[in-house]
């Protein structure tokens, strides 16, 4: 313990040294008197470029930090140069280079390879550009950097693997029409570039089809050569003795004949409201949008500025004014759009409630006016700028984000330092170049503006604003459907009344409401395969509920006109658009109901020709159920359907989906079959066995109700 009088000693000396000590400095009581420091000089790290005799052009960004070593080789070629019968292709390309394995290794040997190595190899195809691309530890370089090689040079495509491929783009584009904000983006770039333009084009069934491969082994021979690839490599290596391994990889391989130009006109949008009917939902979505310039356009940071105070973030003036004091939206935002190589969009959008869709329009409509009258202020300017220059160092903030980004430049032809040019341009930015950028690029009449949503909801009609051209958002059937029948004839009409007479007769078929059935499902998936324990209700006209018992735990499906949801343990989730159309459509194909509306004008039966179905020659009826096509194999002498085709969404995708029926049995004074063996695009998908039929149960109509969020269970 200290003596008492030391204690008084230094509380003494303590004391006396507060009286010479400098005064500190007042507390600031405004954040607007706190200085901000000036920001340190950029100059990032470059990586060394090389390039070698045959034109390949070569980045290697040394970075120690970590034992790994990643490199990614971009193709100059992408899906802005594949034909537009086509389109597609580059996607189905980028995907099974990959998984379509090599000369000597299918994809899935491959996998196992890269797997052993704690490593992964990955091709993609772009709108300009494919890559292939490595990633694995330091240790395991010269390994994975075989099978690169490997790859990128000498790729199989095997049928199966390209098959696949298009089988996921098909389900990608029978859901293209469910997310609002993706069909707004989709149908603005054809208001922008043209429907037909490179920049605007997206696969439908029909280019998808076209594809084969020897389209994919024919580009690959066109595209893929060293005097096109750019390779950026980054990691934990030494740069010298990379370069002499690349040099012995890539010296010998010949250059080959240059990817071409691309060579497309622009010219902006035909100015007007344009709208696209989407009925389930209860948000609309709308889209200002024109023709915006490049990056190498002197105006380019001044744009940039102009961006961030207008549109780009929270506390711009649209997110302030139409969001946070009108509350008219829940996002909105927007700008003039800048690409390296062609024009962006000028695009500025929101979403807002249904009911406040007109609201929202004017909203912007003011903005956009007050523009011209209200420039932006030097302490909008200031924010913008500040805004910009305090978050540029995040973007570029590893080597690997400036290797990529000079790789970028050396791709488009910019110069090597624009990207140190950048904050000077930024900080040089004007009130007057602001003001000259938004009256040059921004105007109002020049501006397509494009509305999804349901009509019926509006505040005020589209018309309000001119005339509204509706665009037609229906996607093409894939090559080979049935074509819709449009005109019954007497030997369609003969046809389904002795399907109907099969059935049980007219009285019969007409009393059925529901039908509840208990079966075994056994379902053919790329892991084997399933058997499913099902239970299903069918409610006429238009519901249906299945629980679904599987190995990995009990599901239940619900599809009514209202809702459909797949529910299980962990709780609801709502279905795509596309599936649930799908569904509703197959609940208009079912015999069923079909032989119910034998007389109803909406349904189209039409007979023609014949096929052998086992030993049967059965008659041929193709079937226009309110919209829902599908095509009927009836035996003549019994009167059964002994299969039927139509389009639908299965497991792997939309496809024909064939079901053959057997095992007719009588129930209840109606004749029903039993079993049914299903295929799906050509392939077996499995088969249901009907253990228990039952018809008009007591259906309890909470079935068909969504559960509450959050909910979990079935029942």
């Amino acid at each position: 313990m200290m003596p008492r009088h030391a204690m008084t000693f230094v509380l003494a000396l303590f004391l006396s040294s507060l009286a010479f000590a400098p005064r500190a400095a007042a507390q600031a009581t405004d954040w607007k008197q706190i200085k901000a420091p000036a920001l340190h000089a950029f100059h990032p790290e470059q990586p060394r470029r090389v390039q070698l005799s045959n034109g390949m052009v070569i980045f290697l960004q040394e970075d120690h930090e970590l034992p790994l070593i990643r490199g990614t080789a971009q193709i100059r070629g992408g899906s802005l140069n594949e034909p537009a019968d086509k389109v597609g292709l580059v996607e189905i390309y980028g995907e099974a280079w990959r998984t379509g394995g090599t000369k000597s290794r299918t994809g899935d040997q491959l996998d196992d390879y890269l797997e052993a190595h704690a490593a992964k190899v990955e091709t993609s195809g772009g709108a300009d550009s494919t890559t292939v691309s490595w990633d694995c530890l330091k240790d395991n370089f010269d390994h994975v950097f075989k099978v690169f090689v490997e790859v990128l040079r000498e790729p199989e495509f095997r049928p199966d693997k390209v098959d696949l491929a298009k089988r996921q783009i098909n389900t990608a584009i029978s859901r293209r029409n469910d997310e609002p904000f993706g069909i707004a983006r989709r149908e603005a770039a054809k208001l922008v570039y043209g429907a037909d333009s490179p920049y605007a084009r997206v696969p439908e069934y029909a280019t998808v089809a076209a594809v084969m491969r020897d389209d994919l082994l024919n580009w690959h021979r066109q595209y893929v050569h060293p005097n096109n690839i750019l390779l950026g490599i980054e990691g934990d290596f030494d740069a010298a003795s990379m370069e002499a391994k690349l040099h012995e990889a890539f010296d010998s391989w010949p250059q080959g004949p240059a990817a071409p130009k691309l060579e497309v006109s622009f010219h902006g949008p035909k100015p007007g409201i344009y709208f696209v009917a989407k009925d389930d939902v209860t948000a609309s979505t709308v889209q200002m949008v024109g023709l915006g310039t490049t990056r190498n356009n002197p105006d380019y940071y001044a744009i940039e500025v102009f961006n961030q105070f207008f549109g780009g973030s929270f506390s711009s003036r649209l997110f302030s004014n139409i969001r946070s004091k009108k509350g008219l939206a829940y996002a909105v935002g927007g700008g003039i759009g800048t690409n390296y190589d062609h024009p962006g969009v000028l695009r500025l959008f929101l979403g807002t409630k249904s009911s406040t869709t007109a609201a929202a329009i004017d909203a912007f409509n003011v903005e956009l006016d007050t523009l011209k009258t209200n420039p932006a202020t030097p302490e909008e300017l200031t924010k913008a700028k500040e805004a910009i220059l305090n978050s540029f160092v995040f973007r570029f903030d590893s080597k690997e984000k400036v290797l990529r980004e000079r790789m970028t430049y050396e791709f488009y032809g910019y110069p090597a330092d624009f990207l140190e040019r950048y904050r000077e341009g930024i900080a040089s930015v004007s009130i007057e170049d602001v003001s000259r950028v938004a009256e040059k690029y921004v105007h109002k009449d020049q501006l397509a503006t494009l509305v999804v949503g349901k009509a019926a909801d509006f505040d005020k009609p589209l018309s309000t604003y001119g005339p509204v051209t509706t665009l037609d958002i229906t996607i093409p059937p894939p090559p080979g459907a049935a074509k819709a029948a449009t005109a019954s004839n007497s030997a369609g009409q003969a046809l389904i009344a002795k399907v109907i007479e099969s059935l049980g007769g007219a009285a019969k078929v007409k009393s059925v409401k529901a039908l509840r059935e208990k079966s075994t499902v056994l379902a053919k998936t790329p892991q084997g395969d399933m058997s499913i324990g099902m239970e299903e209700i069918t409610a006429f006209p238009d519901q249906l509920w299945q629980k679904m018992r599987m190995p990995m735990g009990e599901m239940t499906m619900v599809i009514s006109p209202s809702v459909a949801f797949m529910k299980s343990p962990m709780g609801s989730q709502d279905l795509p658009g596309a599936q649930k159309e799908d569904g509703l459509k197959e609940l208009k194909r079912h015999p069923i109901f079909v032989a119910q509306h034998a007389d109803d004008t909406k349904f189209i039966f039409a007979a023609g020709g014949s096929e052998k179905i086992g030993d049967v020659e059965a008659q041929i009826l193709d079937i226009n159920a309110d919209g829902a096509q599908v095509r009927w194999y009836v035996d003549p002498q019994t009167g059964h359907i002994l299969r039927t085709s139509a389009q639908t969404i299965g497991m792997s995708g939309p496809g024909e989906q064939i079901v053959d029926y057997s095992e007719w049995k009588e129930v209840e004074g109606m004749s029903l079959p039993f079993k049914l063996k299903i295929k799906q695009s050509g392939n077996d998908a499995g088969s249901q066995d009907i253990q228990e039929l039952q018809i008009n149960p007591a259906v309890d109509p909470k079935l068909f109700e969504k559960p509450a969020a959050g909910a979990a269970g079935g029942n």
